[in-house]
C-alpha cells in the first residue's frame, strides 16, 4: 500500500480496511471513484489518492421472484439494467445519469455511485428515491471498520436506519462494497399525455391538479416553450401513465376529461416516444447542452414556478430550465459567473423554504461557493457528529460536501 500510488483498485473489504487505516494514520485524504461519472459533483476538493471500486463488480444475488438484487458497488449500472430488463423488471426510482451534464459516456455509472448520490429520476414523486429502495449494504467506514446493515427485505426499522445516512452521503462516511436493492416489475406499456397551450403558471397548476386525481400518473414535468426534446412553440406539461394498455388508455381519456376546462390542447406520446422523453428529462438533457452553470432547486410543488419568477425579477441570466416532480424540482442553467449567482439563487429558494444545489460549474467556482445548501446550525452540528462517528480523521472525500470536513 505504497502512498506514492495515485490510485488503488479496491478488490475486497480487506483492501479497503488497509487503505483507510493507512490514510487515517497519514492524514491522507481519499476520493472514492467508480466510473468517474460524478467526480465533478460536489465541492472541488482534490484528494491525494483515489480508491477505485471498479474491481468490486458483479451481481452477487438476483431473485426475480423475490424482487431483490445484490451487486458489488463497482458494478456498471447498464449491466444491472440489462439483466433486469431481461426479466421485465426495473429500479422503480429510475436512477439519473449525470453523464450528459458533464459530457461523459451515458449509463457508465456504477451502482455504488448511484447510491452514493441518491440518484433518482422522474418516478421518485410516486415510487420514492434510491434510498427508499436500498434494503441493505456492506461498507468500510473511515475508521477502517467493516459494517453490514439491513438485509434482503423491507421492514420497519428499530434503531438507526443506516441506509438513509449512507445513501446521498457522497462517499463521505464509508466506502460501499456491496448494495442490496428492491426491484419492481416493468409496466406493460406507457403513454405520455401532453397538455399544451397554457402559460407557465397554468401548466404547473394542471400538473398539481392531475396529481390529485385517482388516475395514477407516474411522472409530472413541464417544459417551457422551445425546450428540447419536444421543442414546442408553447409550454408543455407532460404526464406519464404506466400499466396495462387498456388501463393506460382509460386513465389518459379520464385525465383529458378532467383537465378539459383548462382550455388546453392535448396530444399523446405512445410508448417509444414517451420512454425517450422521460429518459431525457431523467438525465436533465434539456439543459445539458447549454454552456452555463447548472443548479438543482428543490421546493414544494406550489413554489417551483414562484422561485423561477423571483430569479427573473432579480435579473438572473437564465439560459434554460424545466420542471419535474409537479414543479417541485427545477433544473436551472444560468450564464457563468464567478460566484455562480449563488446569492440570488439561494435568496429565491430560501424565501420558499427550499434548497438549492450547484451541480455544474468550474472547479474554481465549486472550490469557493457552497455547493450544497447551507444548513441551520443545529443540523450542521448533527451532520458533523455523524461524519465524525464514521470518519473521525476526515479522510473520506474531505471537503466534498462541506469545506471544513
Amino acid at each position: 500500500m505504497d502512498a506514492t500510488f495515485d490510485s488503488l483498485d479496491v478488490r475486497d473489504a480487506a483492501d479497503a480496511i488497509e487503505a483507510l487505516r493507512g490514510a487515517a494514520a497519514r492524514n491522507q485524504p481519499l476520493a472514492i471513484v467508480g466510473a468517474g461519472s460524478k467526480k465533478r459533483l460536489g465541492r472541488h476538493a482534490p484528494a491525494s489518492r483515489e480508491l477505485s471500486t471498479r474491481a468490486l463488480a458483479g451481481v452477487t444475488l438476483y431473485e426475480p421472484e423475490e424482487l431483490v438484487l445484490s451487486a458489488g458497488a463497482g458494478t456498471p449500472l447498464r449491466e444491472i439494467e440489462a439483466l433486469l430488463d431481461a426479466h421485465r423488471q426495473q429500479f422503480a426510482f429510475e436512477p439519473m445519469d449525470y453523464a450528459p451534464l458533464f459530457g461523459g459516456a451515458t449509463r457508465s455509472a456504477t451502482i455504488g455511485g448511484v447510491i452514493a448520490v441518491n440518484a433518482s429520476g422522474p418516478r421518485r414523486i410516486k415510487a420514492g428515491g434510491a434510498r427508499d429502495h436500498l434494503l441493505g449494504f456492506q461498507c468500510v467506514t473511515g475508521r477502517g471498520e467493516k459494517v453490514k446493515s439491513g438485509g434482503r427485505v423491507m421492514k420497519n426499522v428499530t434503531g438507526y436506519d443506516l441506509s438513509k445516512l449512507i445513501c446521498g452521503s457522497y462517499g463521505t462516511l464509508a466506502l460501499l462494497t456491496e448494495v442490496t436493492l428492491k426491484v419492481l416489475p416493468k409496466a406493460e406499456t406507457e403513454q405520455t399525455l401532453l397538455v399544451i397551450g397554457l402559460d407557465e403558471a397554468q401548466s404547473l397548476a394542471q400538473l398539481r391538479r392531475a396529481s390529485g386525481t385517482p388516475h395514477e400518473a407516474s411522472a409530472f414535468a413541464m417544459l417551457p416553450a422551445g425546450a428540447e426534446p419536444l421543442g414546442y412553440d408553447g409550454n408543455v406539461a407532460a404526464l406519464r401513465l404506466e400499466g396495462p394498455e387498456v388501463s393506460v388508455a382509460t386513465r389518459r381519456d379520464a385525465l383529458i376529461t378532467e383537465l378539459a376546462d383548462s382550455g388546453a390542447e392535448f396530444e399523446t406520446l405512445t410508448q417509444e416516444d414517451s420512454a425517450a422523453l422521460w429518459a431525457s428529462l431523467r438525465d436533465a438533457t434539456p439543459i445539458a447542452g447549454h454552456s452555463g452553470q447548472v443548479w438543482r432547486l428543490s421546493l414544494a410543488p406550489t413554489d417551483g414556478g414562484k422561485a423561477v419568477e423571483a430569479l427573473r425579477k432579480a435579473g438572473a441570466p437564465i439560459l434554460a430550465y424545466f420542471y419535474d416532480w409537479c414543479g417541485g424540482l427545477v433544473w436551472l442553467c444560468l450564464e457563468p459567473a464567478p460566484d455562480a449567482h449563488a446569492a440570488a439563487v439561494r435568496a429565491a429558494v430560501d424565501s420558499y423554504g427550499g434548497h438549492a444545489t450547484l451541480i455544474r460549474a468550474a472547479d474554481e467556482t465549486r472550490a469557493k461557493v457552497d455547493v450544497f445548501h447551507p444548513q441551520p446550525s443545529p443540523l450542521a452540528a448533527l451532520t458533523r457528529r455523524v461524519k465524525e462517528s464514521f470518519d473521525p480523521a476526515h479522510v473520506l472525500e474531505r471537503g466534498r460536501m462541506r469545506a471544513e470536513y
